[in-house]
């Protein structure tokens, strides 16, 4: 017995060495390197599908790194491999697209950059309102570490730098390119993104799901032109989508369990040209979130279901039912592996310290495209966020100060050192979990 604590005891201490080794280490790249790139690429964010020097840049940083390196997966995706031995194969994504929003979080670095929207051809200022600067440099910093420390890791690590997440276009722009095929389809699939409403260097991991699944539906309402001043002589359309709204706020409400989470947002009402003209069109968008494929099915059978039949409601004829149209920008929701959740869990409370690991579930129902790469075939995955927000700022919102910006706000900032620092660390921790012998 007095053996096995010793051995015990000796691993833990072992752990806990490694866990301080790779805090100072990464903290030397940071000061060293991965600060300067941050700062580059904070300063220069590229729109979703034209993230061309971005790519350019990771594919340099990772080439410098010792990693095989293809450009041009899935239109501006980077795909970096590293094979270190027999072991199983790990794929580590992160996103490189910024925003179309003009930064005015005024920082010193505030991007001023412009590029043509590639969707209106409008020059727009961009912005990485999402943080995605942290992902990108704190993924180069990964590849740094475990390029030189080879002697930890067994196995093949797969780097992917994904385009157009923002668009919820890439991770399936890379999948039509046949990225497993190409590269060999991954054992396990991890990623993570910073996140404003954590204290900065913190890891948040939940067993449930991180992100939602989201749907873009649409409605097309015919009616039937009339002038203002004689609506019986038309179907309003304007009238039949106000009704329509407002039904839709029962299918959360009272069809969907209490404990099972669904959002119906109607974005954008359109309908009409002039005050006294009964149009005969109106266009409803959108948005439907959830967290299971049976809250999907109830929620958008539930939409079809509403609209059809408040157009029989209204006197309209079978041919002018109103048109619900579910786009194929639609992305599943990010549902962890609990077992391997729990792993690295378990690792990183020994090498990072129980006090950096939170369980912070999301309040909203923000959506990712990650999923894209773990469903069909399904690969074990793991999605963690890291805090990247200033303790003070958040004790200066609980005494009434300026509210902490969320993510695509103008004023969206995070702090750089211990966001990048504790993404490269919680990557390499769970990566060498997977990859030791």
């Amino acid at each position: 017995m007095l053996k096995r604590i010793l051995g015990l005891t000796a691993i833990l201490l072992s752990c806990s060495a490694f866990g301080s080794e790779l805090s100072d280490a990464v903290k030397q790249d940071y000061d060293a390197y991965l600060a300067g790139l941050f700062d580059h690429f904070h300063r220069n964010p590229e729109l979703s599908t034209v993230e061309n020097e971005t790519a350019r840049r990771m594919a340099l940083e990772l080439s410098l790194a010792g990693f095989d390196v293809a450009e041009g997966v899935g239109g501006t995706g980077v795909v970096a491999m590293m094979k270190n031995g027999d072991g199983p194969l790990v794929m580590m994504r992160a996103d490189m697209d910024g925003l179309p929003v003009e930064e005015k979080s005024g920082l010193e670095n505030a991007s001023r950059a412009q590029q043509k929207d590639p969707i209106t051809g409008n020059m727009v200022y961009t912005m990485h309102a999402c943080g995605h600067d942290v992902h990108i440099t704190s993924l180069v910093g990964t590849a740094r570490y475990m390029a030189a420390h080879k002697d930890q890791w067994t196995g093949t690590l797969m780097l992917v730098v994904q385009p157009a997440e923002e668009r919820v276009l890439g991770a399936q722009a890379m999948r039509d390119d046949d990225i497993w095929g190409r590269f060999g389809k991954p054992d396990y699939a991890l990623a993570f993104h910073v996140n404003s409403l954590d204290v900065a260097g913190k890891v948040n991991i939940t067993e449930e799901s991180p992100f939602a699944g989201a749907d873009t539906v649409d409605i097309i309402i015919h009616g039937i032109g009339a002038h203002g001043a004689h609506p019986y002589a038309g179907k309003d359309p304007i009238v039949l989508g106000s009704q329509i709204v407002l039904a839709l706020q029962t299918l959360v409400s009272r069809e969907l369990p209490p404990q099972s989470p669904g959002v119906v947002t109607v974005g954008s009402f359109h309908s009409g040209t002039k005050h006294n003209i009964i149009s005969d069109r109106a266009h409803l968008q959108i948005t439907v979130r959830n967290t299971s494929e049976e809250t999907r099915k109830l929620l958008l059978d539930g939409i079809k279901r509403i609209a059809e039949n408040m157009g029989r409601v209204a006197g309209l004829p079978e041919d002018l039912l109103p048109e619900v149209i579910v786009s194929n920008e639609s992305v599943p929701p990010t549902i962890n592996d609990v077992p391997l959740t729990r792993r690295l869990k378990a690792a990183w409370n020994s090498e990072l310290g129980e006090e950096r690991v939170i369980f912070n579930p999301s309040k909203g129902m923000g959506a990712e495209d990650f999923p894209f790469f773990t469903t069909d075939p399904e690969i074990t995955s793991v999605y963690w966020q890291v805090g990247g927000t200033a303790q003070e700022d958040f004790d200066r919102e609980a005494q009434g100060g300026a509210a902490v910006p969320s993510h695509h706000s103008p004023l969206f900032k995070v702090l750089p050192e211990p966001s990048v620092t504790a993404g490269v660390e919680s990557t390499v921790v769970a990566l060498i979990e997977l990859m030791s012998e």
